[in-house]
């Protein structure tokens, strides 16, 4: 089943609390897991951009931090929580469920939301509850870089030809590609041979080289194409190449090039773009945001 929003958590949290002992976030994390009949996939996917956290923990953590806000846990030593007297009344009154709408009663939770008692329901602005405040900054991060790459991609595809190999170039060298400026900018664009534009040194050592087809495409590219630039390759007794067009490639296109011994990498105009704004090229930051949480070994007097 779809792993549970925060607020859904909260009773079954709360209830496993009802012992009265100490629990852990982690060992709350696998009882939720447990609970909720999890797969082992679910239980390992994580936040976007925070591969060091995954949604269950990060949902776990929030639904916890809202029950302390409303004094029905509270925190125990590091890491730990468990159940408070409120907590066992909330228990004793066998609620359906617990969400912010129920913590809302309390005047604690109502402080801590910035509001008072007696503010009105349409004056409050609420958040979808199905997702956590990380979770909500990075669909909004990935909504903003979703429209950033098709607004770049455009950008790109009106550009003249001599200015797509000059992106080309730029992005190459940033992601580790060729020796110096000079070098990419003499190989790419510059061999004239059929089905390949350029090539470009796959180290700043020359171990390697790699070939390089970049046209900006109006159509979708096919096999055809691919098998061109790889028999390109082979004349050259080539290993490596990259295939880089502005449009997309076809499911034939793709396969073709999973079942060859050649390596050869295809981007299309999304794959581009997003390799474009990772590598702040035709981008400019606008502004950065540093999310924070409390070291709990700072505070430690053990």
């Amino acid at each position: 089943m779809p792993i549970p929003d925060y607020e859904t958590m909260m009773l079954p949290l709360l209830k496993s609390a009802g012992d009265e002992k100490e629990h852990s976030v982690q060992e709350s994390v696998e009882h939720i897991s447990e609970l909720f009949d999890l797969t082992d996939e679910e239980r390992r996917e994580t936040l976007p951009s925070r591969r060091q956290e995954t949604i269950i923990s990060n949902r776990v953590r929030w639904a916890s931090f809202y029950l302390r806000r409303a004094g029905l846990l509270e925190s125990a030593r590091r890491g730990h929580f468990k159940i408070t007297t409120r907590g066992i009344e909330v228990l004793e009154s066998q609620p359906s469920k617990i969400d912010i709408k129920y913590l809302e009663q309390y005047p604690e939770f109502l402080s801590f939301k910035g509001l008072r008692k007696e503010t009105q329901k349409s004056e409050v602005k609420e958040l979808p509850v199905e997702k956590t405040p990380e979770e909500l900054l990075e669909a909004g991060y990935r909504s903003i870089r979703r429209n950033l790459a098709q607004e770049l991609l455009g950008q790109v595809k009106e550009c003249s030809p001599g200015f797509f190999e000059k992106i080309v170039v730029e992005l190459l060298l940033r992601m580790g590609y060729g020796g110096s400026g000079k070098d990419a900018g003499e190989a790419v664009g510059r061999t004239g041979d059929e089905g390949v534009d350029g090539m470009i040194k796959e180290d700043k050592l020359g171990l390697d080289v790699v070939y390089i087809q970049a046209k900006r495409w109006g159509g979708v590219v096919g096999r055809p194409e691919i098998h061109k630039f790889v028999g390109a390759l082979q004349g050259k007794k080539a290993r490596k190449g990259i295939f880089i067009t502005t449009s997309n490639f076809t499911e034939d296109a793709a396969e073709y090039v999973s079942n060859i011994e050649t390596r050869v990498v295809l981007i299309d105009g999304e794959k581009l773009a997003e390799l474009m704004i990772d590598n702040d090229i035709g981008v400019s930051r606008l502004a950065t945001y540093e999310i924070k949480k409390i070291d709990t070994d700072y505070f430690s007097e053990e």
